[in-house]
Order: structure tokens, then sequence, then C-alpha cells
């Protein structure tokens, strides 16, 4: 699925291409490894980290692509640094570079410390997953818990990719002149790499194992999707993560786009018809991000991070009409901070807000696609007698993983991801008399962890269907409690998270902490059951049955936990998504 045309790169990258050389050496934040070094030390280390920035020069659709994926969006987002910081704070530092390890791993090698705020790092570390994060690697790391290598190189070393892929390369080497690019230092033209070395590992699943399946000190694991694709039909079948997650069928796998490997200063290379992996790396995650920070757009970089961030993009701060009528004194005028102060200033920056919004409708589309591709609700089924007045209604639905890689929700990680039942009905008047999966005023299912339930302001979901994960802790008083992360709280006024004792391969999780899983596995089922009290069924006639799966990545609570900010929560729930919704009509007698 060619999500942009070249007309759309055409627009877009021309433009933003002007501003990357005279805003990256402003933008750059140096980060003095060793006394002394200085800025020299700075400037040899981004040549050996090269910036997705320049690969973009002649990837431009995988640089689009990437641009609003999960992958770039892994250094950016406000929830990871909220998340990251919580845990390293309630366990006294052991954490050490756990999390930063694969969200930031260049900044991680570049030595960058572990609690360094965004706006401070290089921005190539900014880039979350960014393109050497993947192409200058050529070792096969297994279950490293993140500690990858990327080997270190300027623009002009080889990259690493599979058999096919450098089979145009040696042309555009030997007419350098008439494609206007340069292979080492000191030459006119676009800098490009040195050659495309075979690694053919980063075409198979086993490359996503480092990162995508990972466990903490302690021994519990925090992402297991690897283990669940490993024990897949798809994986019986050869079935790889980048077929379903970089084809053109967002979530299955039934192929690959076509497109040229590169188009170097308008020259295209390569055949119009070569296998073309989509970056954007289809999965249900999404961006709370400011919009002027993410999708990462060259073009942003005019403006430091926290510059961007006290730009009011919810506001109508450089709409055209409203800075005309500002002109006009027709409306009030903001106490605007020195950044904002001129107004062309702000029409530029909305404008960019507006092409990186464009790009977010796009992997919103992506993501639902994902997501519904992946699953199905069968249902109502009614069990037992007739629907009848004066008795109570027996509904079950079934939801069914039709994906046959990994579960549903894949991953873990305790809190997230969010998966759950909503299912109301309607009397013939259309009175809501029952309902299941509904949410409290922030948002949060009303189960146990929900702060309305918990002040009496709303009743407990006794008849919840949740296929979200669960930790698991036990603590000094009582038994094991579902918690939001692998922490024994009650323990000890600063938990110490220590390796356990015995192997954790012989319980299968560590003492006192363990995962209760709720996901359904790859081409299993699980049937979600209701019952309607007969107090409830009192009127003949048409009744009608609303049904959906409702997802989002984080639930209120826990980022209340962390220290989310009403921006970051408001936008969690902007982007909750409703699965296969649909509705039933049934006759009561």
């Amino acid at each position: 699925m060619n999500k942009f045309g070249s007309s759309f790169f055409a627009a877009i990258f021309a433009l933003s291409m002007l501003s990357i050389a005279c805003v990256a050496s402003a933008e750059r934040n140096p980060i003095e490894l060793t006394s002394g070094t200085g800025a020299h030390l700075d400037i040899l280390m981004e040549d050996e980290f090269p910036s997705a920035t320049k690969c973009a020069m002649c990837h431009q659709k995988v640089f689009w692509e990437w641009a609003s994926s999960n992958h770039a969006y892994a250094s950016v987002s406000p929830m990871f640094h909220k998340f990251e910081q919580a845990v390293n704070a309630l366990t006294d530092g052991t954490m050490g570079t756990f999390c930063t390890r694969c969200h930031q791993q260049v900044g991680t090698q570049k030595g960058e410390p572990r609690e360094l705020p965004l706006w401070d790092r290089s921005i190539v570390a900014r880039e979350g997953i960014t393109c050497i994060t993947c192409h200058r690697v050529n070792a096969q790391f297994g279950k490293v818990n993140g500690e990858r290598h990327i080997n270190p190189g300027t623009i002009y070393d080889p990259v690493y990719n599979t058999g096919d892929s450098g089979d145009n390369f040696p042309e555009v080497i030997e007419n350098q002149e008439e494609y206007r690019i340069s292979n080492t230092p000191g030459k006119p033209g676009t800098p490009i790499h040195g050659g495309v070395s075979v690694f053919e590992q980063i075409g198979t699943s086993e490359f996503c194992v480092s990162c995508h399946q990972v466990k903490v000190n302690l021994g519990i694991k925090l992402e297991v999707v690897w283990e669940q694709y490993r024990d897949s039909p798809a994986f019986r079948k050869g079935v790889t993560c980048q077929d379903c997650h970089m084809g053109k069928i967002p979530g299955e796998a039934k192929g690959y786009d076509k497109w040229p490997t590169a188009i170097v200063n308008g020259r295209v290379v390569g055949d119009l018809d070569k296998k073309h992996s989509n970056h954007a790396f289809y999965g249900p995650g999404y961006p709370i991000a400011h919009p002027g920070i993410f999708p990462f757009n060259p073009r942003a970089l005019r403006w430091s991070i926290k510059e961007w961030l006290t730009f009011d993009y919810r506001a109508a701060w450089g709409d055209a009409d409203w800075e005309e009528k500002l002109k006009r004194g027709e409306v009030d005028s903001p106490e605007f901070p020195d950044t904002w102060a001129d107004p062309e200033d702000r029409l530029w920056a909305r404008h960019i807000v507006k092409q990186n919004q464009k790009l977010l409708v796009d992997k919103k589309l992506d993501r639902k696609a994902v997501m519904e591709n992946g699953s199905r609700i069968d249902g109502p089924f009614f069990d037992g007698d007739t629907p009848q007045v004066g008795k109570p209604l027996n509904i079950r639905f079934r939801v069914t993983n039709v994906d046959e890689g990994h579960n549903l929700p894949s991953g873990s990680l305790g809190a997230q991801p969010e998966i759950w039942m909503n299912v109301a009905v309607l009397d013939p008047d259309g009175e809501r008399i029952f309902e299941s999966g509904y949410v409290d005023s922030y948002g949060d299912m009303a189960d146990i962890h929900s702060l309305d339930v918990a002040a009496g302001k709303i009743a407990y979901d006794e008849q919840l269907v949740n296929f979200q994960t669960k930790f698991l802790t036990t603590n000094i008083k009582g038994t094991d409690r579902e918690m939001y992360l692998p922490v024994n709280f009650d323990v000890d006024q600063k938990p110490f998270l220590r390796p356990s004792a015995v192997p954790t391969s012989v319980q299968n999780h560590p003492p006192l902490v363990r995962m209760e899983g709720r996901s359904i596995p790859p081409l299993g089922w699980r049937d979600a059951k209701y019952k309607v009290p007969a107090e409830k069924m009192t009127k003949k006639g048409t009744y009608k049955i609303l049904a959906r799966m409702r997802s989002r990545a984080e639930p209120l609570y826990f980022m209340k936990f962390v220290g989310a900010t009403q921006d970051m929560e408001r936008s969690i729930n902007e982007w909750m998504l409703d699965i296969h919704p649909y509705a039933v009509e049934f006759e009561v007698k």
C-alpha cells in the first residue's frame, strides 16, 4: 500500500532538505564524553553516527514512512521518558540503561547519560530506532536485552542489507558525475554510503529479537512477542515479522509494495517493480507527543524542542484566518512567548504541524487496519431460552485472534497495551439497561485500578472482559495483587530489583513477581459472556446490542502514577481505537 505518491515527496522533501544543513549544527547539543574533548569530538561522533536526514537524500519514500513510525517515536515518546524515570527512581537507579539502550541506542552507545533530557541529546539520538540502528549492524545478537552494537562510520562507510539490495549500487558508483554523488569526503555531490554489504539476518524475524524479547534484571519478561511468534503457526510456515509489519497490507502477509531502491538527485535507481519494505512498521502504538516534535520532520529543526513545547498547537496560533483577525484586532491577543512573537514564525510552525498531522492521519488508518485485520468478533449468541420479558438475558460473543504470528494483544509490559470488550444493551425505548466495558471520568475501565471506583463515584464492572496482561506482586501484607510495574512497593522504602537466587527457568518467573497473561494466542479465541438481570428485561419489542473492542496504549491510572501531564492524558484518549464496532437488533417476547 503506497501511502504517498511521488508528487508528495517532491513537494515536501525538496523544501525540507533546504533547512537541514543550516539548522543541524545550531540544533545539536554537544555531549562532551570526556573532559577536554570539546566540540571536535562531538562533531566526529556525529559523523560516525549519521542522521536519517542524510539517508533521506536518496531514500525519500523510506524516510517519510519511517518519520511517523513507532521506531522514530521510540526516543521522543513522553510516556517512555515518564515511565523510564519512574522505574529508575523507584529502584534507586538499579535499572540503569535497560530502557534507553533500545529506545535511544545511538545515544547510549555514544555515552550520553541515561537521565539526559531529550532536548540535550544529539539529533541522531532523538531519532530513536533510526536508519543506522539496523543498517549499520552486521552481527547476530539474539536475546541480549537490547545490548546491541552499531558499527560506527561516516556516511561514506558501507551499510548492511539483504542480498539483492545493492544490485544497482555499482551503476551509481560508475556514473558519479551523472548522478551527482560523492562516495568520498571532499568531493562535490550528494554524499552516499560506500557500499552495500550483505547481512541476511536483517530480513528475518531473528533480527527483531534483541529488543522485542527482553526481561529486567530480576528475571521478569517485559517483552514476550518473540516467544509468542516462535510458538505460532506463522513461524512454522516461514512467515516473518517483516512480512506482516512491512508488507503492503498492515498486519497481513500478502506481499510487498513495489518501489525503486533509491531516487538520487531525481534519477531513479533500480527496477520500478523492486520489492519495497514499508518502514512505517505497522503496529498498534501511537504518538502523544507535540506534533511539532513528532513525526520527525527536518523542517521542524528550525526550532528547539523546548521552543516547540511553548507553541500552543491546540489553539489557533499560526492559522492564516486567525492571524489576520489578530492583526485587525478582532480577537484577543495571547501573551506569546518570545520565540513565537513574530507572526511569520507562527505561520511557518502551523504549516509544519499541519503537515505532521496529515502523516498521523495515515498512521491512524494503518493502526486501525492492523487491529481489525488481526481480530474478529462473532455474535451475539443467546445461550439458554429465547429472550423473554422477566427472564435474565445471557449473551455471548466470541473474540478470535485471526493473526497467525502472535497473541492479541502482543508483547506485555504489564500495564500495556489495553484491549477490552465494550457491550451495551438498549431496550425498545432506546434506554441503556446494561453495559460492560464502560470507562470512568478519566477514561479507565471500571476495574480495581479505577480512581472513580475507589472513590465510589461509579460501580465496579463485575462482568468486564479485559485482555490486558497484569503483573502480580507479593508484598509484606496480603496475597498477590495486580500492579502495573514489577516492583514490590511494600517490601522496602527503596525497592532494589535483585536477580533471583533460584534460576527463573525453574519457576518461569522470579520470586514475588509474576505475570498473569490474558491475551489470546494465535488463531485462538475467547468467549465474552454477559448476563443482563431479569429485572432489567421489562419490555417486549425490539432491543439493540452495541458491541466493540477498544484499544489504548496506556491506562490513565498508570500515566498519573508516573507523572504524565494533562495534555499527555488527553492525547492518549484521543487516540483510543474502536475495533469492529457494530450493532444487532433482536426481539424480546
